[in-house]
């Protein structure tokens, strides 16, 4: 009798502790969801291997001399562009409640055309009341923006604009993002896409990654 109760105590308690971390994931789930997100700089800007910088007077593909700029060069042959980037989420929490990520897919837009997308393979924490930066590492194959007449003109502006050129208007790029949120041993991805707009200029860009004024 006394190992029956005893099975039933460990049962029971096992059940409340699942029931206790189930509404603490619930809860994190809350803060998440009254979070706000802010692009707030980018690190180690490439195209191609090059540092951005280097594009600031450039008008159009045609100022980009081979000889120059090989990669990019042998980049166009191939469809193969890189262009690198960590985009520095804020994310701010109001809520009184810690406000948790276990991991997050993304989608970064120039123009309403998708530039990159990948997975952020982390848990990341907010606490109640409190802000987090959360690194998201860019690898995107620019060739398709650069090779299509409708988004050329914007993948170009980008680049200038980003390398410090002041005869270009800002850009706008949209990243996406949905959380991924473990509510009890189960992965749940957020509800769609939470959208976060952004006008980018050369401040965006990170002191170690900033062009000469």
């Amino acid at each position: 009798m006394r190992h029956v109760i005893t099975s039933v105590l460990f049962v029971t308690t096992s059940l409340l502790f699942s029931q206790c971390g189930i509404n603490r994931q619930v809860q994190q789930a809350k803060g998440l969801s009254k979070s706000k997100y802010a692009i707030r700089s980018a690190d180690n800007m490439t195209i191609a291997g090059y540092d951005i910088r280097e594009f600031k007077d450039m008008r159009g593909l045609e100022d980009v001399n081979p000889l120059n700029y090989p990669r990019i060069a042998a980049g166009l042959v191939s469809h193969d562009v890189p262009f690198r980037t960590n985009l520095n989420v804020e994310i701010t929490n109001p809520t009184n409640d810690v406000a948790a990520i276990n991991q997050f897919d993304y989608k970064l837009l120039l123009a309403g055309n998708e530039l990159a997308s990948g997975t952020v393979d982390q848990r990341v924490e907010v606490p109640a009341g409190g802000k987090t930066v959360v690194p998201i590492p860019v690898n995107a194959n620019a060739y398709s923006l650069i090779s299509s007449s409708s988004t050329r003109n914007a993948f170009v502006d980008l680049v200038r604009s980003l390398a410090g050129s002041d005869q270009v208007s800002p850009s706008r790029v949209t990243l996406k993002i949905r959380p991924t949120l473990m509510l009890g041993n189960k992965e749940v991805k957020y509800p769609g896409y939470i959208d976060i707009d952004k006008e980018i200029t050369r401040d965006i860009l990170s002191p170690n990654n900033k062009p000469a004024r």
